[in-house]
């Protein structure tokens, strides 16, 4: 995709409304499913919900609705618009309205590429001035704007804890002690963020093994398990700077796309093509301009 096209693009102020009838499909009955969709209390029902006090049962609500459980997800420390500006993350209404479109923008391509299916994009820094991962998290922030859509931020990069910043709740556990402990469940690496349906897996703390770690079965399945557990689901994988580690090549294989963060004037032309004929792969959806 031509550069200069693509950042046009993402400065577009149209956004489209997704018109789409979603489908209902059914949630597996884990603990897990207490951790991201705990009941509120409210007495709010729909055609398709069965209403459950899932803190109190083993037996979670097995047929989903999205346009109620959405609303469910657990936030218990919502971040104010005062926070959010602070901390640069989007938010609806936001004053700098140029940076929301360019956002929504991009979510609208991601989708549009991806079809009627969630998915997994990875986000990738080519430059080498501090991490992706606040770009990661305002893109997976987008995704969750959409009222019938969830998302997931799976933080790989555990050279930077940049994250912490972001997210209203202390994180302990991540990715890469998930993998490494085997007596560790997803409830237990999965954490609000501060943002309304949107969740966050940190990255950890086995920095040193992470290769090996990532190139494991268990991470496999770990990925292959949030990706096919709720159909309404979007999630976007923070990895570390593309051309400087080779966690990010690993990583790449969990991706159905990818997308390149580009710090403004940081990078060369040159640089961004040698970056995207290394990757060889149909799964490049286009840059992003960071500054």
């Amino acid at each position: 995709m031509d550069d200069n096209k693509l950042y046009n693009a993402l400065l577009k102020s149209q956004d489209e409304r997704r018109r789409q009838t979603q489908k209902q499909g059914e949630t597996k009955s884990d603990d897990n499913f207490r951790t991201e969709r705990p009941f509120s209390g409210s007495d709010r029902v729909g055609p398709n919900w069965v209403k459950v006090d899932v803190e109190q049962s083993d037996h979670p609500p097995t047929v989903y609705d999205s346009s109620i459980s959405l609303e469910l997800i657990g936030n218990p420390r919502p971040w104010s618009r005062d926070q959010l500006r602070e901390r640069k993350i989007i938010y609806p209404g936001m004053p700098d309205k140029a940076v929301m479109d360019a956002y929504r923008e991009l979510r609208i391509q991601l989708r549009n590429r991806a079809g009627e299916k969630n998915f997994a994009v990875m986000l990738s820094s080519l430059g080498n001035r501090g991490s992706s991962v606040l770009t990661a998290f305002n893109l997976a922030a987008s995704f969750a704007m959409d009222s019938h859509t969830s998302a997931l931020l799976v933080d790989c990069d555990p050279y930077n804890q940049d994250l912490s910043n972001l997210v209203s709740v202390e994180m302990k556990a991540g990715v890469t002690d998930y993998v490494a402990d085997k007596s560790l469940a997803i409830k237990d690496i999965l954490y609000p963020s501060g943002v309304p349906r949107l969740s966050v897996i940190p990255a950890g703390t086995q920095a040193s093994s992470a290769v090996e770690l990532f190139s494991s079965v268990r991470m496999r399945e770990l990925i292959s398990e949030l990706k096919s557990r709720y159909p309404d689901r979007c999630i976007v994988l923070n990895a570390p700077p593309f051309q400087e580690t080779t966690e990010a090549r690993i990583v790449e294989r969990f991706a159905d796309q990818i997308v390149f963060g580009i710090p403004f004037g940081d990078v060369t032309a040159e640089a961004i093509g040698e970056s995207v004929d290394a990757l060889g792969s149909e799964k490049f959806s286009g840059v992003v301009f960071q500054e």
